[in-house]
């Protein structure tokens, strides 16, 4: 019997260090954005400068809340958004701060505008044009009901 007890306390302490951090879209949103010319590109576009925050989360595992966006024909680009397709970032209705690149383990099976929970491991990208600034990687996913 006391052997089961330490067995289930060193269990639960040990999943204390991996939960994750719960974060919402006003994080996301403390961002200031300076133009940056790139040369590749030949123009100049928006350079992030993610608050200390975020600098902090990097790396980690996080937690949020949004709608599912499958923009993509061959199935291999999602995003999380603030909000629904009809009123997204693309559309006008916001910033780059407003949706996430989603990097699954496997290929998900969910619909354009599910509400979904997502876990993954938070990136942060200033650099690269062709991903979001910020990206989850090793996503899972639950469908909100």
């Amino acid at each position: 019997m006391k052997n089961n007890i330490l067995t289930i306390f060193f269990l639960l302490s040990s999943m204390i260090g991996f939960a994750q951090t719960e974060i919402n879209w006003w994080d996301l949103a403390r961002i200031d954005y300076t133009e940056k010319f790139f040369p590749a590109y030949g123009e100049n576009f928006l350079y992030p400068k993610f608050s200390e925050y975020m600098k902090s989360l990097e790396g980690e595992e996080v937690a949020i809340t949004g709608y599912f966006l499958n923009i993509d024909p061959s199935g291999k680009i999602f995003i999380l958004s603030k909000n629904p397709m009809a009123s997204c970032f693309f559309c006008g209705m916001g910033g780059p701060e407003t949706a996430m690149e989603l990097q699954f383990k496997s290929k998900p099976d969910f619909n354009t505008d599910d509400i979904l929970s997502v876990t993954g491991v938070l990136k942060l990208n200033a650099d690269d044009l062709e991903h979001f600034n910020y990206i989850l990687t090793e996503c899972e996913a639950l469908k909100m009901e």
